[in-house]
């Protein structure tokens, strides 16, 4: 089977910024894993983000772009196009030698049990500009056919693993705004969900209290003392005790839902990097046996505040970040949607039954192709 030359480009619910990464693959096993690189957004970006945040909680439609949703649109699609002409200067890339880009778009809706979910950006403006196929809107087909249409990224996880030395079964942990967890074992399909809070809850505490975008290396997190109480009642909501398959929207927790007490900064961002690890050690108990190694990858990667609680609580399973195997925490989802892109050229699958609940393995993506 042919390789395909992917790029691969992912804007999570954190609303940093865009992730782009080159991954050769036959869309089954990865033949090379190239460069990558980031285009930050700036706080005016991120703030017409969150107000489209904000916007979309009212859709009815998955195709409604009216007011700030078109103005984030436009805004998500050039700052794509930025990253991706960037990222081909820096690294002497030829897009004729380019077969596919995969465009995840920006989330600003993820209700599967209405039926909706939404990723506001422009996959046609890509091809055209790029000359070259745009595989984009990944969730739908999931969610259409009734599965949750998230997490998507199982099966990349898997064929990363199936390279690893590492002891099985292993489970790869994604804490983006939203943290998310794939369990994969030799010989058997990947089983995923998302855990509850990632990185969301963090920044958006930071950002109200101290003016900051993050808790950065979770240095914060370090001086503060976790609220247990306030953990133990966030955890009693029926999400928790939910078997997989399962998905968050991003502010499906909220600080403004959930009321926090009037911690200090140092106790609040300790209290909510200590709440997404217990939510990711409460996770442990759906799996069909306990992970023996743990990969830490996303944004969450970097709270050393937040790894630390991790190894504690998912002792005596081997806890690492995907840098320390030689792989991308920053780099990891991008790569992903080069993966998944090159999947829906062929028809293979990209969800299944034990990721999303889907009722059968099923590709997805939509295809723009330049005229």
């Amino acid at each position: 089977m042919r390789s395909y030359r992917a790029i691969g480009l992912m804007s999570g619910t954190s609303l940093d910024g865009v992730d782009v990464a080159l991954v050769e693959t036959d869309g089954e096993t990865i033949s090379t894993l190239g460069p990558d690189g980031y285009r930050p957004y700036s706080e005016h970006e991120r703030e017409v983000l969150r107000r489209a945040l904000q916007a979309a909680a009212g859709l009815a439609r998955r195709d409604e772009r009216s007011g700030v949703l078109g103005e984030a649109q436009a805004l998500v699609t050039r700052c794509h196009i930025e990253a991706v002409e960037t990222f081909a200067r820096a690294h002497a890339l030829s897009f004729a030698a380019i077969d596919v880009i995969g465009f995840h778009g920006q989330t600003v809706l993820h209700r599967p049990q209405a039926g909706l979910t939404v990723q506001i950006g422009d996959g046609m403006a890509l091809a055209r500009r790029f000359k070259t196929r745009v595989v984009h809107d990944f969730r739908a087909a999931d969610v259409a056919a009734g599965g949750q249409g998230a997490p998507l990224v199982p099966i990349y996880h898997c064929a990363l693993v199936a390279q690893l030395k590492v002891p099985r079964p292993v489970a790869v942990l994604n804490i983006g705004g939203v943290a998310n967890v794939t369990y994969c074992d030799d010989g058997t399909e990947p089983i995923a969900c998302d855990t509850g809070p990632g990185n969301a809850l963090i920044d958006d505490f930071m950002r109200a209290r101290a003016g900051r975008a993050l808790d950065d290396g979770g240095r914060t997190a370090a001086l503060g003392e976790a609220d247990d109480k306030f953990i133990n009642r966030v955890l009693a909501d029926p999400f928790f005790a939910a078997a997989p398959p399962k998905s968050l929207d991003r502010n499906a927790f909220s600080l403004a839902g959930l009321t926090p007490p009037h911690w200090s900064i140092a106790d609040g961002a300790a209290t909510l990097a200590a709440l997404t690890a217990a939510a990711v050690e409460r996770a442990v108990a759906h799996l069909p046996r306990p992970p023996a190694s743990w990969i830490v990858a996303g944004g969450g990667a970097r709270n050393r505040t937040l790894t630390g609680l991790l190894t504690q609580k998912l002792a005596p399973a081997a806890v690492a970040t995907a840098d320390a195997l030689g792989l991308s925490s920053a780099a990891l989802e991008a790569q992903a949607f080069a993966y998944l892109a090159v999947r829906s050229l062929r028809g293979l699958a990209l969800t299944f039954p034990t990721t999303t609940g889907v009722p059968r393995p099923m590709t997805g993506g939509v295809t723009a192709a330049p005229a």
